[in-house]
């Protein structure tokens, strides 16, 4: 019996217009797209310079300023309330004073003061900003001081960056965008599911057939499962392809348990937001209803899983949030797997989280569905 509801399944998604499109569009776009737009380093800041030095040296650290790539100058100003002026008309989002007698004190005394004035409307923005500034002017300060033969420190630091050596923010976003990418499709699309057997009347037909209410949520269920590994599969092609990203970090550490380790926890995810979805459609009345409370759920994951913000900056209320959260845990593995090649041994709290909440969403949908609807 479970054979011909699932084979009436696969031909429902198959013959809509719209949903083998999606299956298949929706990962691309969001693959290509998303790394290059999701992405919280600062760049491109504004800054406004007032020199009242107008020496050599301050040109100099004002080409180095430009030459990080962080910095672009949009203009030049003569006085301090001129280049506020750029700031509050929103041309400008930091303003450099330089002032006068720069390049003689720190011929003198290896020592001068600069003003930082940031706009703080936008507060990471200015925060990263001004620290982005004045970490170039501490380094411009040592090349002159070493220059004129005076010794900064005693000992130069090495840093060595683990797991993303070229801090590339598309290498933090891109597994996280597979969770988001999941979550999406098999929890939306089993969402809108059984509602719509309601609202075109073929779920009365089902309904008095003799099919035992866990076999109709299985046919319901396994579609959207075999759907969730296919977009998986479409993203870690194009994460190879277009980004060279592979679990492990990189194609030399590339391991076919890494993959493995990923399709596990990855099928049981899907197996998590599937039941949400058909949790959330067993109690829904029309597809509008489901759609908008599937909606409120999935931002509410999405937003406190630690996918734009890390769980350890939120206040404590939030973090306690996060705990019951399925998006937390599977977005911990999908990052620990791809970008430090973590093992199962090392995931079993994740584990055992997500399979607790596959047992609840999908027990519940199971007892949650009437016949006599």
């Amino acid at each position: 019996m479970i054979r011909f509801l699932i084979e009436k399944e696969f031909k429902q998604i198959i013959r809509h217009s719209f949903l083998p499109k999606l299956i298949f569009a929706f990962p691309v776009l969001m693959l290509v797209v998303m790394p290059w737009a999701a992405n919280q380093e600062v760049k491109n800041i504004r800054l406004s310079v007032v020199d009242s030095d107008h020496s050599t040296e301050s040109q100099r650290m004002l080409h180095k300023i430009i030459a990080s790539g962080y910095f672009m100058l949009t203009d030049i100003s003569t006085s301090h309330p001129q280049a506020m002026q750029s700031i509050e008309a929103g041309e400008a989002d930091i303003i450099l004073e330089i002032p006068n007698g720069f390049a003689r004190d720190m011929a003198k005394t290896d020592f001068t003061d600069v003003l930082i004035s940031a706009n703080a409307v936008n507060g990471m923005k200015a925060g990263l900003g001004s620290s982005y500034l004045a970490s170039i002017l501490t380094d411009y300060a040592k090349e002159l001081s070493i220059e004129k033969g005076g010794s900064v420190s005693s000992f130069q630091p090495a840093v060595k960056f683990l797991f993303n050596p070229h801090l590339d923010y598309k290498v933090f976003m891109l597994p996280a965008l597979m969770v988001m990418l999941l979550t999406m499709l098999c929890g939306f699309l089993p969402a809108l599911n059984i509602v719509g057997e309601k609202e075109s009347g073929t779920i009365e037909q089902l309904n008095v057939t003799p099919i035992k209410k866990l076999t109709f949520i299985l046919a319901k269920l396994l579609p959207y499962w075999v759907i969730g590994f296919i977009v998986l599969t479409i993203s870690f092609g194009i994460a190879a392809l277009l980004y060279h990203l592979f679990p492990g970090g990189s194609a030399a550490t590339w391991q076919v348990a890494s993959l493995l380790t990923i399709y596990l926890y990855a099928g049981i995810y899907l197996l998590v937001v599937s039941g949400l979805g058909l949790l959330i459609s067993n109690y829904s009345a029309t597809m509008q209803q489901a759609m908008f409370v599937m909606f409120f759920f999935v931002m509410i994951l999405i937003l406190m899983c630690g996918l734009f913000t890390p769980i350890s900056s939120m206040p404590d209320w939030a973090q306690a949030i996060t705990a019951i959260n399925p998006l937390t845990y599977f977005m911990q593995v999908m990052r620990a797997v791809y970008l430090k090649g973590s093992s199962m041994s090392e995931l079993l709290p994740q584990l055992f989280a997500l399979l607790s909440f596959a047992i609840v969403f999908n027990v519940g949908a199971v007892l949650s569905y009437r016949k006599t609807n």
